[in-house]
């Protein structure tokens, strides 16, 4: 008989185990209590009855908190083995009643779980690891699961010490070690449940289904003394969101997959499908079972099995479950004999099953099978009248108003921006995005406010999932816009100042046409500018922001104010940033395009920048004359100023900085044909020469080791320019050699020029030993 208080009999479980949901179906049979009391959110008592609505397993409880300063998400799964189901089931069905007597999945109890999101049934003894590593010592096993599976799982049926077994695991793992007070808080929560149902039981029995890791202290907390009933026969109060918090429960469909340790559930059982079948048929059932579905498997995927094979991983199989003593064959004794007869390459790693976790880049594809064979396929599947969030109810319409409802469009096919009903159609498909709902995927379309592509081109894709996604996506909202606006202000708001992650969210919602949410992040936006620590992020949401108050003809934001106010935010940033930059090599590609779109909002959009041309121009001055800064930033100082008009030489920079370091001059170059590539092709020097006369000059003059030393960065500038302008370039170098040729042709070349270069400096430095050897050719 399981341990007991009074009359309240506990039983301690490993979620989603079919022994554990045996061993919870027959006390429920034998003691025929009064009241069930099961591990789980108290807000669903008032709902149980959907629960058993007759969905196909496995589902799950989606609960959902947001407030101001916290999002939780959390799931509470059920299968046909898990024992809280059982509990469920069983206990209804015998006429007890049945409560759910855990706090509330947003309670603060759960805030330790994870960051953001997590599930009810993580093992809390995991973080007791050292008792059941001993264990594992002594059996000889390599994972707590193989330990679990010949100690519970692989058993008689009828096995009369299973419960003794259970009652001294769990005494064991969970000693004399304090719980945290996240579970401490749920303890004594749970605790005053069950001495309320004891009370109202009467002579009674009251049974009690929790995590094995719980029970001693439910034991210990729920005592009572003779006379205390009276005062504690009230249920608890079930606590709820504070004001301005919301909060919800829904059930959602579940899957095998989903469940899986390997794909990263963080408690109960892995590999679902072979539990399934182990609690279908029994252990020697599932054992076959698993060799069965392994060889299917890898022979659907011509992965080569022969039936010699099959009997080699049989006969290790046998052997293994004689060895380590195992009444039948575990799972671990069929995956090792399987691994044994068909993978013969030598494993970098140990075996998944020998731990718990994801599996890992490179696992070999057997083992990757194998895994995959012992998830199974199941995917649950709510009832007809399950409620839903509104959520589901609205998307639904707004899908079949647009002719994107099930059956989905064939193919892909193409939005028109410039048409309302396109951009209506847009709009929806872009909210379904950022709330991750499957379905549709954009293969093209405009990239950012100043692209001038005005379709997008939509794929239509596998819904499977689609109706879980959307239930867990109604914890955001009632309406789709509404759910998309709280995802993105989330998004905002944990992006901080990290301004790529804002630049990217600035054109999501613009896509979106999420409404206001665009207002609060573009304040969000201008009051985190003149926070963000490097260029190269604060040029992307300036290049964003520019591009939509500028180019902006579909999305109703153009000439916006708060635009307006983030790219004055912005621009104003990039030149106290640059200004102040110092040392480094090399190009940074990222800062020179803060720089041009910091010289774009001074040539197209001046009247909102608090910063006027002329002293843009004398920063950049500064810049350009400052010995610390990075050579290329020095050179897009010098094309920031011409490309503002301001009289300036850089004939005579350029030249001073090849002499005294040939090896920065493309770093130079870079920067300056960033910010004015067009003057350079089209203007000329104080001196009325053309730039490109006076480079070539400079390049012509350089020994060959500068030259080879600098080719590098100098063709790496020269790619600022595109084809046509560096044909002009080659065609004006040609005249200034007085050769008659095609530029063209002088372009394409297959060979490297630098490999070029270096073959060339190779021949003069062997002809010049030759000479001096006298071994060189007749002249």
């Amino acid at each position: 008989m399981p341990p007991a208080v009074g009359r309240a009999v506990f039983l301690g479980v490993r979620h989603h185990s079919p022994a554990c949901a045996r061993l919870v179906g027959r006390a429920i049979e034998e003691l025929r209590p009064a009241y069930v009391l099961v591990e789980g959110p108290a807000d669903m008592n008032d709902r149980l009855g959907e629960l058993l609505l007759g969905h196909r397993l496995p589902v799950a409880v989606f609960s959902h908190y947001r407030d101001e300063t916290r999002v939780a998400t959390s799931w509470a799964p059920l299968c046909d083995y898990s024992p809280e189901w059982v509990a469920l089931r069983d206990g209804h069905a015998s006429g007890a009643e049945v409560r759910f007597i855990d706090l509330p999945a947003w309670h603060p109890a759960f805030a330790e779980r994870a960051d953001r999101q997590t599930n009810r049934y993580a093992d809390a003894e995991a973080r007791y690891a050292e008792a059941t590593e001993r264990l594992c010592a002594h059996f000889a096993v390599d994972s707590v699961d193989a330990l679990w599976d010949g100690l519970f799982e692989v058993t008689e049926p009828d096995d009369d010490g299973l419960q003794s077994r259970l009652d001294a695991y769990f005494e064991l793992v969970r000693g004399d070690a304090e719980a945290d007070l996240g579970d401490r808080a749920r303890e004594e929560y749970m605790a005053s449940w069950v001495r309320a149902a004891v009370a109202r039981a009467g002579e009674r029995t009251v049974l009690v289904v929790t995590g094995g890791f719980h029970q001693p202290a439910l034991r210990a907390l729920s005592y009572l003394d003779d006379g205390q009933g009276d005062a504690v026969s009230d249920w608890p109060e079930i606590p709820a969101p504070p004001p301005g918090a919301l909060g919800g429960s829904f059930l959602v469909p579940y899957s095998f997959r989903q469940l899986d340790a390997f794909a990263g559930y963080q408690s109960g059982m892995p590999s679902p499908g072979y539990y399934q079948q182990l609690w279908e048929s029994g252990p020697q059932a599932a054992a076959q079972g698993l060799l069965r579905s392994v060889a299917e498997r890898l022979r659907a995927r011509r992965i080569p099995v022969s039936t010699a094979d099959l009997i080699a991983a049989r006969g290790l199989t046998q052997g293994l479950t004689l060895m380590r003593g195992h009444a039948h064959e575990t799972r671990v004794d069929v995956l090792d004999g399987l691994a044994g007869a068909l993978i013969s390459d030598d494993l970098d790693r140990p075996l998944p099953w020998t731990g718990r976790g994801t599996l890992s880049a490179g696992t070999h594809p057997v083992v990757v099978e194998m895994v995959a064979a012992c998830a199974g396929e199941s995917e649950g599947r709510l009832h007809p009248d399950t409620p839903l969030p509104p959520l589901v109810h609205d998307v639904a319409e707004q899908l079949a108003r647009l002719g994107l409802a099930d059956p989905a469009p064939e193919g892909p096919f193409t939005v028109d921006l410039t048409d309302a009903a396109g951009l209506t159609r847009s709009q929806v498909l872009h909210r379904l995005h950022v709330l991750g709902i499957p379905g549709f995927t954009r293969v093209s379309g405009p990239a950012d406010g100043s692209d001038p592509v005005f379709t997008e081109r939509w794929e239509p894709g596998r819904a499977g999932g689609r109706e879980a996604a959307l239930i867990e996506a109604g914890a955001y909202g009632a309406r789709l816009d509404e759910a998309a606006s709280v995802v993105l202000g989330q998004r905002a708001r944990a992006s901080g100042t990290q301004a790529g992650q804002l630049a990217g969210l600035l054109f999501d919602a613009v896509l979106c046409g999420v409404g206001p949410l665009c207002d609060e992040l573009l304040e969000a936006l201008a009051a985190q500018v003149g926070q963000v620590p490097e260029l190269g992020p604060l040029g992307e949401v300036l290049t964003a922001a520019l591009g939509l108050w500028r180019h902006d003809r579909v999305f109703g934001v153009a000439r916006g104010r708060l635009l307006g106010s983030v790219v004055a935010g912005a621009a104003d940033r990039v030149f106290w940033l640059a200004e102040g930059l110092h040392g480094g090599t090399g190009v940074d590609f990222a800062r020179l395009r803060a720089l041009a779109a910091a010289r774009d909002a001074l040539l197209h959009a001046p009247e909102l920048l608090s910063v006027t041309r002329e002293a843009a121009a004398e920063a950049a001055a500064r810049i350009g004359r400052d010995p610390r800064a990075p050579a290329d930033l020095r050179g897009a100082a010098v094309g920031l100023r011409w490309a503002l008009g301001v009289p300036d030489d850089p004939a005579t920079a350029v030249q001073a900085l090849a002499s005294r370091a040939a090896d920065t001059l493309g770093d130079w170059l870079a920067g300056l044909f960033a910010l004015a590539r067009e003057e350079v092709t089209a203007g000329a020097t104080g001196d009325g020469e053309p730039l490109i006369d006076v480079l070539d000059g400079i390049v012509s003059a350089l020994t060959e080791d500068d030259f080879l030393t600098g080719l590098p960065a100098l063709r790496q500038a020269f790619a600022f320019f595109p084809p046509r302008e560096r044909e002009r370039i080659a065609q004006r170098l040609l005249e200034r050699r007085g050769k008659h040729g095609s530029a063209r042709s002088l372009l394409r070349t297959t060979a490297d020029p630098l490999l070029l270069a270096r073959a060339r400096a190779l021949e003069e430095n062997v002809a010049r030993l030759l000479d001096r050897h006298g071994l060189g050719a007749a002249r």
